[in-house]
């Protein structure tokens, strides 16, 4: 990689004196032709400043004082650089200007932002955050540091550098480099477009870099099961427990609708009956935070009565001993080869 030039040159502001006629010095910070100037707050005579040397000229304490903050505010503008180029981040002469003064707020990083986001949602879990869109984020955060190595050779970027150009390279990346589905790309897309939108409310970014970028979703098959097929898996007897205990939680979750998260958190408490005692499902759904109120089925209830006494409902006071999505899956397919069923079973396919 190409390294950047970088020189740093002290000069006189002389078209701006100060009232007792000195003249303010300033610090130009030049990177690849583009340049900041910096007020260092020391000003002296015009007739004392040699530019050639960049310093005080004469002798005496107030002299000596001077060239030696001027080389201590060189020093630290080289160590501010040769930290940047360690770190593997990127150099420009906003980074290092606002590293200088202090800004770090200002001058806040992409994967600073996202690490800030992601410990907050993660503490939400449960509240206004599934544990899947809370993984969502940290793996959008992990494929971020990737490209940026990959494509930038960085470890991070300032979030005023991210721009139209970069988000579409990461969506290129996203299909060619992790073989992301085009929908699977665009919900991450849109993990990032709430990290600088985030970034807009709190003024750290003045301009939307998502200005001309639009999000296009592309229409998926669905499958679902017939009447035939459900029946089918129904009837199917199982030797294996772990294959019968799957096959009647996703048997209840196409009665009811409801959702991986929804079954997994399903608790006795959830389930009420009306005046005519009729058994019904009244529950917050975990993804939106909605209630729902789902009747429940004769077959969907005798489901609920099998599991009943299962010790591990008992131990963690749910309906049915749910594993994970994972697992869940994995043992569905299983299932549908056992029942000659062609298409890919799921947890989601019950809902449809």
């Amino acid at each position: 990689m190409k390294r950047k030039s970088f020189s740093i040159l002290f000069f006189l502001r002389k078209g701006k004196l100060l009232k007792n006629g000195q003249a303010p010095i300033c610090m130009r910070i030049t990177i690849d032709k583009r340049n900041c100037d910096i007020l260092i707050r020391r000003s002296i005579p015009v007739a004392q400043w040699n530019q050639t040397k960049e310093c005080a000229k004469g002798k005496g304490r107030i002299v000596d004082e001077l060239n030696l903050y001027i080389e201590s505010v060189r020093a630290k503008v080289l160590r501010i650089h040769r930290e940047l180029e360690i770190d593997g981040k990127a150099i420009t002469v906003e980074t290092i200007r606002n590293k200088y003064q202090g800004f770090e707020q200002e001058n806040k990083t992409l994967l600073e932002a996202f690490e800030e986001h992601n410990k907050e949602v993660r503490a939400l879990i449960g509240k206004d955050f599934t544990v899947k869109t809370v993984m969502r984020y940290e793996s959008t955060a992990v494929y971020l540091k990737d490209f940026l190595m990959k494509e930038y050779r960085l470890t991070d970027i300032p979030l005023r550098e991210v721009d139209l150009n970069f988000i579409r390279r990461f969506e290129t990346y996203l299909k060619v480099f992790r073989n992301n589905a085009h929908n699977s790309v665009v919900n991450r897309i849109k993990n990032i477009q709430k990290i600088i939108r985030i970034a807009l409310v709190s003024g750290i970014l003045r301009q939307d870099p998502f200005l001309g970028y639009k999000f296009r979703i592309e229409e998926t098959h669905i499958d679902f099961l017939t009447q035939e097929e459900l029946k089918m898996l129904m009837n199917k007897e199982f030797s294996i427990p772990r294959l019968d205990t799957v096959r009647d939680i996703f048997v209840f979750c196409c009665f009811t609708a409801l959702a991986f998260t929804d079954i997994h958190g399903l608790a006795p408490e959830h389930l009420v009956r009306d005046n005519n005692g009729a058994l019904w499902i009244r529950k917050n759904r975990q993804k939106t935070n909605n209630m729902c109120n789902i009747p429940v089925l004769s077959a969907a209830e005798k489901l609920i009565n099998k599991y009943a006494g299962h010790p591990e409902c008992i131990e963690r006071n749910r309906v049915f001993p749910v594993s994970s999505n994972q697992r869940m899956n994995g043992y569905l397919k299983e299932i549908a080869d056992l029942c000659g069923i062609t298409k890919k079973l799921s947890t989601h396919v019950a809902r449809h």
